[in-house]
Parts: structure tokens; sequence; C-alpha cells
């Protein structure tokens, strides 16, 4: 993995637990897109704060070629996470719910698997 991969998941890591929040892009409280936003702001990558703006930015990947660090979009580009590594992504998920990991291939997001981005 690459420096930079590595670099995206290890703060992505660092934020499993904290709490969700609609409009949050800081460990206070995320949701989705606050989330992406804030892991890639500290790589020095601006992004918007909304997941089907998000999904404009870099290039198309291929589900069966993701690699950790890639953008997961799913729900018509309501919700996002980032890529981890075999098969699963962090993400803040919803109200009262915690920055966590998920499977791809859990029910929910398999059926509303959008697409994914490479940044």
């Amino acid at each position: 993995m690459s420096r930079r991969r590595e670099s995206v998941v290890g703060i992505a890591a660092e934020q499993l637990g904290a709490p969700y929040r609609w409009g949050g892009s800081s460990p206070e409280g995320f949701d989705c897109s606050g989330f992406v936003q804030y892991v890639y702001r500290h790589i020095g990558v601006s992004l918007p704060h909304n997941a089907a703006r998000q999904y404009q930015y870099g290039a198309p990947v291929s589900r069966d070629q993701l690699e950790p660090g890639d953008l997961v979009f799913f729900d018509q580009l309501r919700h996002n996470g980032i890529y981890v590594g075999q098969g699963r992504f962090i993400h803040a998920r919803r109200s009262g719910k915690h920055v966590s990991i998920s499977n791809l291939d859990e029910s929910w997001y398999a059926a509303r698997w959008v697409g994914a981005r490479r940044l």
C-alpha cells in the first residue's frame, strides 16, 4: 500500500468511535461526507461537504479494483465512506451510531452500491 493510502486509512481509523452528527465534519461529530472531507483534508485534498459532489472528484473505480483509500458510494449518492481493504470500509452512518467499519457485502450496502472513486 502506498504511503498516501496508508495515511488515509490511518487517519480514518483514528476516528473510529467518533459520534455521528448531521452536518458534522470534526471528531466531535461527523456525517458521512464530513468524515471523508476531514480525512482527506489531513492529506491536503480539499473536498466539498456533500457525498454527491464528492462523487464528481477523482477517477471511477470498479468494485473489484478497489484499493484502500478509495471512496465508496451508496444509496443514490446519499452515503459514502472510505475503503480500507478486505471488502470493508469506514464511515459515519446515522444518528445514534458512531464512525465504524462495515462490509460492502452487508445486504443494505450491497443493494445500494453506486460506485467508487480514486482520488
